[in-house]
């Protein structure tokens, strides 16, 4: 089965990073916008909406996660004109990782047509890990299909790179598809992105996106790659012919294309749906156990500030 984008369109933000990727996919897409964060500087604009703590200056995961349960109908009220809704979430920050479930959910209850993108943390980011694997696993659920971004598989195929240079990389990818959504078909699966630093040889650079690739998912559990090469009519067709070669001799030629787009640079992005297990199911030690053999609540862990005025009983 394929996602198809069927308009109107809205892209949520979530939180500083997916805001401002949000902002971005707007204008390729050609649609409208909601901000969500708990961080007033991220939404002071107009289709917004500000998630608040009251005066707690360091909310938990938990605590952001339950103050935006208690806007629910707010945001409901928001999502509803729409058939589509993008959903994009840095599941490396609080803010993300608190409101992909949240927002997600809502638009299950809803049945709209669900694409997310979850932008994963580094691994040394420890404090992090744990919290953006149980928030995937939510959106996963909740969305018709999901594009995962991984910054450490960036960091892993390139260990001379810094974290600031990591992220351009992985918000590039996320430009350049956010270009072909309307255009390509996407599968109803858990995909994922992959791509490379810029560089002139076109051929390192698939190489490159696939090794990423390998990173997050085994070999045996690709069930179809596409790679999308941008700024097609700058590279020789010899050089492209050569990189369908070397995707067709890794993947299975029936389930790998190769799909050229206009573009003032150039560069490659892998995209690869996933049957199976990745990485990500590592980072909640519960994740691993069956679903079937799991008791888990319909909704994630979440803390309410509840005042109780309870007499002392003697």
């Amino acid at each position: 089965m394929t996602f198809e984008v069927k308009e109107p369109v809205l892209v949520v933000g979530l939180g500083g990073a997916g805001i401002k990727l949000a902002s971005e996919m707007k204008e390729a897409l050609g649609a409208d916008s909601l901000k969500i964060s708990q961080d007033k500087k991220d939404v002071s604009e107009d289709n917004s909406i500000h998630i608040s703590t009251k005066s707690i200056i360091n909310p938990s995961v938990q605590l952001i996660r339950g103050c935006a349960m208690e806007q629910s109908e707010n945001i409901a009220k928001q999502l509803s004109p729409y058939e589509t809704v993008v959903i994009m979430a840095n599941l490396a920050g609080k803010s993300g990782a608190a409101l992909a479930p949240v927002v997600s959910s809502i638009c299950k209850e809803q049945n709209k047509n669900v694409l997310s993108f979850a932008i994963m943390p580094f691994k040394f980011e420890k404090d992090r890990i744990f919290q953006s694997g149980i928030s995937l696993k939510r959106l996963r659920i909740n969305s018709d299909s999901t594009i995962i971004i991984d910054n450490d598989a960036v960091l892993d195929s390139n260990p001379d790179l810094n974290a600031e240079r990591c992220y351009d990389i992985t918000n590039n990818a996320i430009k350049c598809l956010a270009t072909s959504i309307k255009s390509s078909e996407l599968t109803d699966d858990t995909n994922i992105l992959s791509s490379s630093r810029d560089t002139e040889n076109m051929e390192e650079s698939v190489k490159d996106s696939i090794r990423m690739l390998y990173e997050d998912a085994p070999p045996n559990s690709i069930k179809r790659s596409m790679l999308y090469v941008y700024g097609a009519s700058k590279i020789p067709v010899g050089v492209i012919n050569s990189i369908s070669n070397i995707l067709g001799g890794i993947f299975d030629e029936n389930n790998s294309e190769v799909d050229m787009s206009s573009s003032n640079n150039t560069n490659v992005v892998l995209l690869s749906a996933i049957a199976g297990e990745t990485r990500f199911e590592k980072y909640d030690p519960l994740g691993m156990i069956p679903e079937e053999k799991t008791l888990d609540w319909d909704e994630p862990e979440t803390s309410f500030d509840c005042d109780l005025d309870l007499q002392q009983i003697e």
